[in-house]
């Protein structure tokens, strides 16, 4: 199988080790295991019999029926068969696309989005279109360019929501009309919602898993939960389609681990705490980097709605590449090059973990658009 190279992730890989300031992180700050149990109203001495009576087999297959139920709550209509643990939202992401693409079906996804989304499928031998996202709309998919996109033979429609990088949030008008579009050609709508949760207001957005009968909802516990460290994401999906997926997880998966599990299932309980916790740097942050774009007239952008990623136009000579790779060289600044999400002219800037290395990171981005053209 061949395949493009993931940009997001190579850039990442590169630079993330070496920078000062990264102000290319998507996860809200992580949280430590000494702040988790405090969250989750655990003594450490609790924790340590929890774990010490562990035996560390594999655990159960799908998922322990306490996970599934904790995941299912997230949900408005989930139940504990509708969903199945996966390693993190790119295991539960691959697991999607590789049940249900084959060559020759006809597959949408919009862009800039996880590369995931149309890389994988294309890989599949799929027929890939893409859907721009467009500053001018907010983000948010072109309904009309959707309807004209779909043909009798789409099998899937791929959208992310809340978007990275954009941070556009579609609202419930938007996701059902996606999803009678789809219905209307009984293709299957997969929506990746890594973000779900980290809104500007107090509440979840709505989930495609819950609105239409081929709609899949895919999560984890790294970004809103800030626990990337234990690798740990689920698929929300029809029963029959959750039989399929685990067909093909048996190759890949087996079990999620149980010390993962046992993390997961923490979090989970307290997530009312940690969200409080998030949505608040999220807000605070974003201000932040409000500010600093409403003071430098070469920069602009959509403000986001959710999320924890910004998508930033440079008015510069320099293509995103070049911009990125010479700001993290010479002041130790780290963004994500727009070219990395196929789209030129922006770079993609992370404003959930610490402010102070935001504030510093900022400054110095500063520093350099008066320094090159």
């Amino acid at each position: 199988m061949k395949i493009e190279a993931f940009g997001v992730e190579q850039w990442m890989n590169e630079w993330e080790t070496k920078c000062a300031y990264n102000v290319a992180e998507t996860c809200v700050e992580s949280i430590t295991v000494e702040e988790l149990i405090n969250m989750a109203g655990l003594s450490p001495e609790q924790m340590a019999r929890d774990l010490m009576k562990k035996k560390l087999t594999y655990g159960w297959i799908e998922g322990s029926e306490k996970i599934r139920e904790l995941i299912a709550g997230l949900y408005k209509k989930q139940t504990v068969a509708n969903v199945v643990t996966t390693h993190g939202c790119i295991g539960a992401n691959m697991l999607v696309h590789e049940t249900l693409v084959e060559p020759g079906d006809h597959v949408i996804s919009v862009i800039p989005t996880y590369q995931q989304h149309y890389s994988i499928p294309a890989s599949f031998g799929a027929d890939i279109e893409t859907l721009r996202l467009k500053p001018e709309n907010g983000f948010l998919p072109d309904l009309d360019e959707l309807r004209a996109m779909v043909r009798a033979n789409t099998k899937l429609i791929c959208i992310n929501n809340p978007n990275n990088p954009t941070g556009a949030l579609m609202n419930e008008a938007t996701l059902k009309a996606i999803c009678e579009i789809a219905r209307n050609v009984g293709a299957w709508v997969l929506c990746d919602e890594v973000y779900r949760g980290l809104t500007q207001e107090d509440q979840y957005s709505p989930s495609v898993a819950d609105l239409y009968e081929k709609g899949i909802s895919t999560g984890s516990m790294s970004k809103v939960f800030s626990l990337a460290g234990l690798r740990f994401g689920w698929i929300a999906a029809p029963q029959r389609l959750i039989a399929a997926i685990l067909h093909h997880r048996d190759y890949n998966t087996i079990s999620v681990g149980m010390i993962d599990e046992y993390f997961a299932e923490l979090a989970l309980q307290a997530k009312d705490k940690i969200l409080v916790r998030n949505r608040a740097i999220i807000r605070e942050n974003l201000q932040i980097l409000d500010d600093w774009v409403k003071s430098e007239p070469r920069v602009s952008y959509v403000k986001p709605k959710a999320g924890t990623t910004a998508f930033v136009k440079i008015d510069t000579k320099l293509s995103s590449h070049e911009f990125c790779e010479r700001l993290v060289k010479e002041k130790g600044v780290m963004f994500t090059p727009g070219s990395a999400l196929h789209t030129e002219g922006y770079v993609r800037v992370g404003f959930a973990n610490n402010k102070d290395v935001l504030k510093k990171g900022l400054a110095l981005t500063s520093e350099f658009l008066k320094e090159v053209d």
